[in-house]
């Protein structure tokens, strides 16, 4: 699967790594040396170039800008590029964190997934990967308490899900689908708690896990 990155930050890292050995992969954003620094670490032949480049490489295109660049990267690239990919965003508007407010902002009352899906309307907008720290996705595999991960998503596109599955399954965790893109604005809320908890000196590998007995019978 071709998989691009737009930003180059902890949780590029964290994933891409992962990915590097059995997918192709670019690195993309505004400052081409770092897009540069980090395709070089990872090797494999990665890729790297700004983010239009990036789209246009990708099957799968992940967003993992700072979410308030989010749409703006949707505007700057154009919308039109973004046409039949699979855009996964990762991102969580927490914008008071810093002051030590944890709420989730909205947009116009939607999800940032939403609103990035109201931006770029030929896309198909996957919300995953964003209640969890980067740390969370070096472990190989992330497994808590003996059970493995299980990694939310949701979207409107049967495909562009199953894509987004498979790289969950990629990770040694567990995909749960819970439904349409209208369920990110929750995704999002879950996030927001963690992150609470992050700020409060917690282990940066803290994560909310679902318990499935039918799965793994309870001790």
């Amino acid at each position: 699967m071709k998989v691009a990155f737009i930003g180059y930050g902890s949780m590029t890292r964290a994933l891409a790594g992962r990915w590097a050995a059995d997918h192709d992969l670019f690195i993309g954003g505004r400052d081409p040396d770092k897009a540069a620094a980090l395709a070089d670490d990872l090797g494999d032949g990665t890729a790297h170039g700004d983010s239009a480049a990036a789209v246009a490489f990708g099957e799968v295109v992940v967003l993992a800008t700072p979410h308030a660049a989010a749409l703006g990267v949707i505007e700057g690239v154009g919308p039109e590029a973004f046409a039949g990919k699979t855009l996964v965003d990762i991102n969580n508007p927490v914008p008071g964190y810093a002051d030590g407010d944890f709420t989730v902002a909205t947009y116009a009352g939607k999800s940032l997934a939403e609103a990035l899906a109201d931006a770029a309307p030929g896309a198909h907008v996957v919300k995953a990967f964003n209640c969890c720290q980067a740390k969370v996705w070096e472990m190989d595999p992330p497994e808590f308490d003996g059970r493995r991960l299980v990694t939310p998503l949701c979207g409107d596109n049967p495909e562009a899900k199953q894509h987004v599955a498979q790289l969950i399954e990629a990770l040694g965790s567990e995909p749960l689908d819970f439904g349409e893109l209208k369920y990110a604005h929750q995704l999002e809320c879950v996030a927001g708690l963690v992150i609470k908890l992050l700020f409060s000196s917690r282990d940066p590998h803290t994560v909310f896990n679902l318990i499935q007995p039918e799965v793994k019978p309870i001790a």
